[in-house]
């Protein structure tokens, strides 16, 4: 991430947790995030993972594309997967749609923390082959195939293999009531 967008990401998951009426130590502790970490993800003086960002927007009730400041290009990774925003859209009802460009690097696995009630994820593979849903349901798609979960529970994603997959992602989240505070 670059230093702009870490900065920009710093200070908006200050804001929202801020707005939460969160401490750092108690949105470190719903996260299990250190709070070292934390205080300098939210100075921009740290570049945040995948998976804690993801943390962090479950432990606050938002969706990802909040933390990202809604900034389309940016780029957060994991070891084995990379995302990039593409789109974020606030409905007027409140509901959000993120749109993410992934990558898995072959035999990559990723596990998704819940992202909470009633939200909804499309995997469209555009390149390779993954499985991806929740524990237990996962679908195998390939090219043009879509995976469909609701991910209030932890999920998954799968590279299956020698290729790396290239797939968009769409979460759709619907309104709740502290989203509109931020």
């Amino acid at each position: 991430m670059e230093p702009d967008a870490a900065a920009a990401v710093g200070a908006r998951l200050r804001a929202t947790r801020q707005a939460r009426g969160l401490s750092l130590g108690a949105l470190a502790a719903r996260a299990q995030v250190g709070k070292g970490s934390l205080s300098e993800i939210e100075n921009g003086g740290r570049n945040p993972t995948l998976s804690t960002l993801y943390a962090l927007a479950g432990a606050l009730g938002v969706p990802l594309s909040t933390l990202l400041a809604e900034r389309t290009g940016v780029e957060v990774s994991s070891p084995g997967i990379g995302a990039r925003l593409l789109d974020a859209t606030r409905h007027p009802d409140g509901t959000t749609v993120e749109v993410y460009l992934l990558h898995l690097d072959p035999g990559a696995r990723h596990v998704s923390t819940a992202h909470g009630p009633d939200v909804v994820e499309h995997f469209l593979v555009t390149h390779g082959r993954a499985r991806a849903g929740l524990p237990g349901q996962e679908t195998e798609v390939g090219p043009g195939e879509t995976a469909v979960w609701e991910s209030s529970a932890e999920h998954g994603y799968q590279a299956l293999g020698p290729t790396a997959v290239e797939a968009v992602l769409t979460i759709r989240s619907p309104s709740r009531d502290s989203d509109r505070a931020s």
